[in-house]
């Protein structure tokens, strides 16, 4: 355990002990819902580029853990790629909020995501006082994937060539339960292997909403670097739909980036996750304040 929790904790103490102690009777609730269940948190946006909201993020965690609950994180990485590749004079290119992805980018990605970011990951948990371990979906045959094919959202005739970016086949979360058994907190990079050995780059948010499912999570977390799902007006939209999805969609209010991570959501909530939640990660302690204090600070996806 780092001192830098502990000293946090002593000054709050000496500012106002009682209403500490009153904030965390208001958690129990919390910790007696999730004890003992999975929530898979997607964890990206600001809160994994500002150096004080990674810190939060890592104790948040560690203390989910802590508690009982069984914390599982999926990462991203883009901005960290996007460097990698200017430093190599590559470009990025996005279709429809897909990276597209040759070999060399393939490589690049993998270097990124299951080397750097996830390490660091790792290293912030543990100096927080979790138990962390990085898998990438290679790892125990985790995420089988095949190459994605993309149709147009306005022409489904139409098929894009995003390269090496993987469509998830097949889960075996047996890892991930070993690993939560023997009291560690998963952290995986969303790196799929081929039935030829080859790798694929999956979508973050898509990644997690297959682990939630797999997983019979009881909640799944998204943070992004934005409010929640906004509508046309830039007000956030608190609760949506399977119908307010399509509606969005079709209009451009959701596009982009956005869009694989409202389908992954609301895949989720078909197929069993109790609850989805697109979280605003520029909030520091996002995390502990929707699941022990069950704030809003978000969107809910319900399906």
């Amino acid at each position: 355990m780092t001192d830098t929790p502990r000293t946090d904790l002593t000054a709050a103490l000496a500012a106002d002990p009682h209403a500490l102690a009153a904030s965390l009777v208001q958690a129990l609730p919390g910790i007696r819902q999730f004890q003992g269940k999975t929530l898979v948190i997607k964890y990206g946006g600001n809160a994994m580029t500002d150096p004080a909201l990674q810190t939060a993020f890592a104790q948040d965690v560690a203390l989910l853990k802590l508690v009982g609950i069984q914390p599982v994180v999926v990462h991203g990485g883009g901005p960290q790629i996007e460097a990698a590749l200017k430093r190599l004079g590559k470009q990025g290119r996005f279709v429809q909020g897909m990276r597209v992805t040759d070999a060399e980018t393939m490589q690049v990605v993998q270097w990124v995501l299951a080397g750097e970011v996830q390490q660091d990951i790792v290293g912030r948990i543990q100096h927080a006082g979790g138990r962390a371990v990085g898998l990438s979906g290679r790892d125990g045959g985790l995420l089988l994937a095949r190459q994605l094919k993309l149709r147009d959202s306005q022409n489904p005739a139409i098929e894009h060539d995003v390269g090496q970016v993987g469509s998830i086949v097949r889960v075996d979360p047996t890892a991930i339960r070993a690993l939560q058994a023997g009291g560690f907190i998963p952290v995986i990079s969303p790196i799929g292997y081929g039935a030829d050995n080859e790798s694929f780059n999956i979508n973050a948010d898509v990644a997690a909403a297959h682990l939630a499912t797999a997983l019979q999570a009881e909640k799944l977390l998204m943070l992004t670097n934005i409010a929640g799902v906004l509508g046309a007006d830039g007000q956030l939209l608190p609760e949506l739909t399977a119908a307010d999805i399509d509606a969005l969609c079709a209009d451009g209010t959701i596009s982009g980036g956005m869009i694989p991570k409202i389908a992954g959501a609301l895949d989720a909530a078909k197929s069993g996750v109790k609850a989805v939640h697109i979280l605003d990660g520029r909030v520091p302690h996002a995390l502990l304040l929707q699941v022990l204090w069950q704030q809003t600070l978000g969107t809910m996806i319900r399906s």
